[in-house]
């Protein structure tokens, strides 16, 4: 994750949990990473506000973790306490081979660098560990009006670095074996149009953080008037979405 990045996160930290699902969510993709790993420790890499590793640990799993946003190592720690450090997840504070298990649970995105990143979990996982991410778009359903109204930043959106062909050859370099595939259990979320185009606005999106002014001005304004244009903009939209898991082997 690179400086801009990190202040992005550092300026939406107070808020993140809550356009995320919040624990509910949490409790959901820890009860669905858990049978992936092998006993052990668990080193969380992109912890962000440690929400999903105190879900972790309320399961029995001992988790550290790292994040390099002080705004959200300040959450992180309130719920793990000192376990959790300042870190780039491409340059590890940790020995090699000294956890069971390295987990990514939506960061990979924002770390960038997934070559670098796996390679590190590699080095800091023992021989028989496990690495296991939450990543790419998450599968939303069902199709409605939001979908259709923000369907123009799809190229934006969709342009990320965390795809599977992208983990799996990141996988393969670091000499770490296919384990396993599957999709998280779906989440239900609500979310008003105006809800919607107030988080565009407010670029609470990694998406949206290095959009230009001309993108901007072109592709993202459009869609906020489509949005707040949209009937009873102001009545929540349910839906679900459902990330990808993947696991491999050290």
């Amino acid at each position: 994750m690179n400086g801009r990045s990190s202040r992005s996160f550092d300026r939406i930290a107070d808020r993140y949990d809550d356009r995320r699902g919040g624990a509910e969510r949490a409790v959901v993709l820890a009860a669905e990473i858990q049978p992936w790993l092998v006993p052990g420790t668990v080193l969380e890499v992109g912890v962000g506000t440690g929400i999903v590793s105190a879900a972790l640990r309320a399961l029995g799993v001992t988790v550290v973790g790292v994040v390099l946003s002080a705004g959200m190592l300040r959450h992180a720690r309130q719920r793990l306490g000192p376990t959790v450090a300042r870190a780039d997840a491409t340059a590890l504070p940790v020995a090699d081979n000294a956890v069971d298990n390295v987990v990514f649970v939506t960061a990979l995105h924002a770390i960038g660098d997934v070559y670098g990143a796996l390679a590190e979990a590699a080095r800091v996982v023992r021989p028989g560990g496990r690495v296991v991410a939450v990543h790419g778009i998450p599968r939303r359903t069902p199709d409605d009006d939001l979908t259709t109204a923000v369907a123009p930043l799809g190229p934006l959106r969709d342009d990320r670095p965390d795809t599977a062909a992208t983990l799996d050859g990141a996988a393969s370099a670091a000499d770490l074996s296919p384990a396993g595939v599957a999709w998280v259990a779906s989440t239900g979320f609500a979310e008003s149009p105006n809800e919607f185009a107030k988080s565009i606005e407010e670029r609470l999106w990694s998406y949206l953080w290095n959009v230009d002014d001309t993108t901007w001005r072109t592709v993202v304004t459009p869609v906020i008037d489509r949005l707040r244009a949209l009937s009873d903009p102001d009545r929540p939209r349910e839906y679900r979405l459902s990330p990808r898991l993947v696991a491999y082997q050290a």
